[in-house]
């Protein structure tokens, strides 16, 4: 059995990732004490098998932070960001880019807090929205090919539901941009309650 989303769906997730967006924006200028501006967000729904051709090559380098939730609802959530994202992030906190594909311990640390602030804006939208107690994981960071990081969660999530949630946020600072794509991946049950309590 699986979830379809249909278009009065769509029109609530979309007020969803506007609200998480506003949030994230808010959180990530703290962190990096400086101003940045984000772009409405993109949200789409994609075939669970594509999601690896959402982040365009399979063999290209990206970042991905997984973050698993619990709770009234559970499911998980991937988080990607290509490697010149990742890069201008790098210069946003610490003033240079990173100039290997390896990135140290600290550089690390600091995508995982990034990816726990852009998974907990959109997570506590849905909470306080829903009014639904959802926990969520310590952030897993990880970096290799699209295909690597990604083909587990497609194979896993198939089985819950033929489409994936996809959120593209685009934040810009100065003459920099960063894409970040939330892929949003709840169990079957939780499509169902999310959406009653929603008042669907």
């Amino acid at each position: 059995m699986t979830f379809k989303i249909n278009n009065y769906y769509m029109d609530i997730l979309k007020e969803i990732g506007n609200i998480g967006a506003g949030n994230a924006l808010t959180a990530l200028s703290t962190l990096i004490n400086k101003k940045v501006d984000m772009e409405v967000p993109v949200i789409e729904i994609i075939e669970t098998e594509k999601i690896v051709e959402a982040v365009e090559a399979a063999e290209k380098l990206i970042v991905g932070v997984y973050v698993s939730f619990w709770g009234d609802i559970s499911g998980n959530i991937m988080l990607v960001f290509d490697k010149e994202s990742t890069d201008h992030l790098m210069e946003f906190l610490f003033g240079s880019k990173s100039t290997s594909e390896f990135y140290t311990e600290m550089e690390l640390s600091a995508l995982q807090e990034i990816g726990n602030i852009l998974s907990s804006a959109y997570i506590n939208s849905i909470s306080k929205l829903s009014n639904l107690n959802i926990q969520m994981s310590v952030p897993s960071v990880s970096v290799d090919m699209a295909a690597s990081i990604l083909s587990v969660p497609a194979i896993e999530y198939s089985e819950v539901s033929d489409k994936i949630i996809l959120i593209e946020n685009k934040i810009l600072e100065g003459l920099n941009e960063i894409v970040g794509k939330l892929f949003f991946m709840p169990d079957i049950e939780s499509f169902t309650l999310l959406f009653k309590n929603l008042g669907v």
